[in-house]
């Protein structure tokens, strides 16, 4: 009698099989084997290559008053009026070098400058994680043309999983109900395949590493 087993029941048979034979992991630690070679620059040094490489503009800043004086140049070179800073503790490095800024959504619509901390930096790819655990919320690192986000040696990590572990051991079981991870601008090339920063969120994207 000829055989009519069709090549979608052979392979259910087979499948069934292979249910059938218990067989130990061959990979039993193969989620924990690192997916790159080991790392031997620095992370500061990596980030900045990998976040300049997709349009990220990076300041290192040995100390607060150096942070002041280039946000000062670079606000006066930028004619910016209208930063906003809702996190206390940006607000009082602001405040205590009197650097003006809006501690309110007052007139949000104008706003210029949406001035952030982030939970970590990663150096990887060059990706910041942020989260709305603070006061800045949701909007203050979307709406404005230009985010600028404030950050400490102390929050590199060289891979994502580093930094959400980071975020594990600092919030617990009470997660932010927004994590998230930016790299660069914003930016598309949907339109005829032309690529457009600053179409979903700011076009321009800064970091200032301060060490600490």
């Amino acid at each position: 009698m000829r055989d009519i087993t069709t090549s979608k029941e052979k392979l259910l048979k087979k499948i069934r099989k292979a249910l059938l034979e218990k067989r130990e992991n061959p990979y039993p630690n193969l989620e924990d084997l690192p997916h790159y070679p080991p790392n031997e620059e620095m992370l500061e040094v990596v980030f900045a290559e990998q976040f300049t490489a997709v349009s990220g503009q990076f300041v290192f800043c040995e100390d607060e008053v150096q942070f002041i004086e280039t946000l000062l140049e670079l606000a006066e070179e930028r004619n910016w009026h209208k930063i906003y800073c809702w996190e206390p503790a940006l607000q009082e490095i602001l405040t205590r070098f009197e650097y003006p800024f809006f501690e309110t959504d007052k007139d949000f619509e104008q706003a210029e400058v949406g001035f952030t901390l982030c939970e970590s930096l990663v150096a990887r790819n060059g990706s910041i994680i942020l989260s709305n655990s603070g006061m800045a919320g949701r909007r203050l690192s979307i709406y404005p043309p230009v985010h600028i986000v404030l950050a400490y040696t102390s929050q590199l990590v060289l891979d994502l999983k580093d930094g959400f572990k980071k975020i594990k051991n600092k919030y617990g079981n009470n997660l932010p109900s927004m994590i998230t991870t930016v790299t660069g601008p914003s930016r598309t090339a949907d339109i005829e395949k032309t690529l457009v920063l600053g179409a979903h969120g700011p076009r321009e994207l800064f970091v200032f590493l301060l060490d600490g």
